[in-house]
């Protein structure tokens, strides 16, 4: 789930994330719909992906995991 909102806060399709990521569409579609267990490889590009582009991942914390977007440098 944090990647179809962290993909929705960059408004990203799933193409320019695999494009991003550096991997195939089948891999962004698997790892949203959750059918296959991913790699750890995998999950480090995504994340990186998202991270280059500004996306703060939030752990399990009581509340549910969660994205946001770094707050802009001044």
């Amino acid at each position: 789930m944090q990647c179809r909102a962290a993909r929705g806060l960059l408004d990203w399709s799933q193409q320019m994330l695999a494009d991003r990521a550096k991997v195939g569409i089948v891999t962004i579609r698997q790892l949203e719909a959750g059918t296959h267990e991913p790699r750890r490889s995998t999950l480090q590009v995504v994340r990186s992906a998202f991270e280059e582009s500004g996306v703060v991942f939030i752990d399990e914390n009581g509340g549910g995991a969660g994205v946001r977007l770094k707050k802009p440098s001044r």
